[in-house]
């Protein structure tokens, strides 16, 4: 039983900063004439090399979420260091789903740099099309790619064609059964924890039991800190892909995860069709339904966004996070604290809650590649190089992570430790959302210059090989420290005085592993594709409605229309592939985790 202090966790999900440590530089193909070369290469923390021409890069990233130019302390900082400014095209921000990523990939020019899955037959589909650049003669100087070239040719394999096509995120070496989450489970159930004390901590056995509680704790709430009502749950559908987003996150607090239209427990024990009347998805789709029935439910869930629903969390407008970071990372401000107030993880007695483990080879799930038809694809090789150095992933920070940011602006070494600057305390510890950044860093505020890249090169709990110290700012000694609070204390003393969530749930057998093993699955047949598309369609609307039903009544008339037209679109043959692809993922896993010991 741990007996420090619980502290607060910072938008630990998962991707997070990233950053740098000298590289050598490209010397083979490539616009080397464009680069005027300094001792130490591109990635040097003493020598800078110089770029003579500026070039604006075209970045297509499907998890980001903004779009334009870079701004800010990180803008500086690859403008500094290879003369470029990066203008994101986010799928997220333009609608969602496939229509920019397929209008683009249709037009020859996906972008520069593409930051996207390269699993699911994407890198396959992306390298027959001619849309992104063999890497192999770009890479062979890269200092800090060469050192992950296991993870480059295991995910290149992908594209079934000779050649290096893709870097993967999440590169590590940590074991592939230990969680990567620095404080909270990735999908830990996490509620307005001032609000749950106030109704008497009550004991919440299953899902269901948390709607009593909610409901509760809505009533102590009042109003949020500007007036408006409040709710336990705001949705969105930024986030929609092959089902409704926020019903699915449910169905991780008993370790299931969505392989397209199959949940698949990641222990290995269980898989279910997604439509089935008795699956983990549709017993989200009738929570959320009660929910609603309750008053529980934000009427406006059907038309806003994720940046809407952040700030509602920022106002004190939802009782419960879909996922730790979102709540602690927007609601959990200095002044919140110091008032005893903010989100933490609740426990469900019957839980299993969705971890994701270390990843050796990577995570070919989101990686990055150079565009056919990139500007200078030697820049953006040594770019990426940057991204996996030491001094890169620190520089990387994301508003979903917990690495630390420059040394100089955000920590510094004393005594062999890392510790905060005056600066780093306000933006980590206080969370200034206003936070002015020095002059000389770039200007404008911490929050807008952080990289909107929202790519994690290493592991969220990897260790800086050249300090020793852990990337993640929220396990260092200092952080304990500096972050105990009221609520910190109260959370701590009702869980046996653990630190963290994470410590806690895995001490308690309630974290379930999906390991971090790479894993492909099979491809869908253009026919399949066709099918699938048309599903998806009809099960996300169906979910949306299901949930907003007026009844009992309307919510089984409407699960029924949405299994019998899916089914008579063909969602069987999907599934059948879905299915497959689990069963050969728990096969890979079996066999790695054998010869891996």
């Amino acid at each position: 039983m741990k007996k420090s202090r619980f502290t607060k966790s910072v938008l630990s999900a998962a991707l997070c900063l990233t950053m740098l440590s000298s590289m050598l530089t490209g010397c083979s193909k490539g616009n080397n004439d464009n680069k005027t070369e300094t001792p130490g290469g591109t990635g040097g923390t003493e020598t800078e090399s110089t770029y003579k021409d500026f070039i604006t890069v075209d970045v297509f990233d499907s998890q980001a979420n903004f779009q334009g130019t870079q701004s800010g302390w990180f803008a500086k900082i690859v403008k500094d260091k290879f003369n470029m400014e990066l203008n994101i095209i986010a799928p997220n921000v333009a609608g969602g789903g496939d229509t920019l990523y397929q209008t683009r990939s249709a037009n020859g020019n996906l972008g520069d740099l593409i930051l996207t899955n390269a699993n699911q037959s994407r890198l396959k589909d992306l390298v027959s099309a001619d849309l992104v650049l063999d890497l192999t003669d770009y890479i062979g100087n890269e200092k800090n790619l060469q050192e992950r070239m296991d993870a480059i040719e295991n995910t290149s394999k992908l594209a079934e064609k000779d050649g290096l096509w893709a870097v993967p995120s999440q590169t590590s070496l940590l074991s592939p059964t230990e969680p990567t989450e620095a404080t909270d489970p990735t999908c830990a159930p996490s509620v307005r924890w001032d609000l749950y004390g106030q109704v008497g901590y009550p004991t919440i056995n299953t899902l269901e039991d948390l709607l009593p509680v909610l409901k509760q704790m809505q009533e102590k709430a009042g109003k949020s800190d500007s007036g408006k009502n409040v709710y336990a749950f705001s949705l969105f559908q930024d986030w929609d892909g092959d089902i409704m987003q926020n019903a699915g996150s449910f169905t991780a607090l008993y370790g299931y995860n969505p392989q397209g239209f199959a949940l698949y427990d990641v222990a290995g024990n269980d898989i279910q069709s997604m439509i089935d009347s008795n699956s983990q998805y549709v017993r989200a789709l009738k929570f959320l339904y009660d929910a609603n029935q309750m008053g529980l439910v934000d009427p406006e869930s059907t038309t806003q966004n994720f940046d809407s629903v952040s700030a509602k969390f920022t106002d004190g407008a939802v009782l419960y996070s879909l996922w730790p970071w979102l709540g602690n990372g927007t609601y959990n401000t200095a002044d919140n604290l110091a008032a005893g107030k903010g989100f933490a993880d609740v426990t469900i007695q019957d839980g299993k809650y969705l971890s994701f483990g270390n990843t050796p080879l990577g995570d070919n799930s989101f990686a990055i590649m150079i565009g056919s038809k990139a500007k200078d694809p030697q820049r953006l090789a040594d770019f990426i190089d940057w991204l996996y150095s030491p001094e890169g992933v620190m520089m990387s920070a994301t508003q979903t992570g917990g690495k630390c940011g420059p040394e100089g602006l955000t920590w510094e070494m004393k005594d062999g430790k890392p510790v905060f600057t005056e600066f780093g305390k306000k933006a980590f510890i206080e969370m200034d959302q206003k936070l002015e950044v020095p002059e000389e860093w770039g200007g404008g505020t911490w929050k807008d210059g952080i990289s909107a890249l929202n790519y994690n090169a290493v592991g969220i709990t990897e260790i800086n090989k050249e300090t020793g110290m852990n990337y993640n700012y929220q396990r260092w000694e200092e952080y304990a420290d500096l972050t105990a609070t009221t609520l910190s204390k109260d959370w701590s003393a009702h869980n046996e005085n653990y630190v963290t969530g994470i410590e806690y749930y895995k001490d308690k057998n309630m974290i379930a592993v999906n390991p971090g093993i790479p894993f492909s699955g099979a491809d869908y047949t253009t026919d399949i594709s066709a099918i699938k598309e048309q599903c998806k369609q009809i099960i996300v609307q169906y979910s949306w409605q299901m949930v907003f039903a007026k009844n009992q009544a309307e919510f089984d008339s409407l699960l029924k229309e949405m299994q019998d037209t899916a089914l008579g679109l063909g969602y069987d043959q999907v599934y059948a592939v879905d299915k497959k692809t689990c069963e050969d993922r728990y096969a890979v896993n079996k066999e790695f985790l054998a010869n891996n010991q």
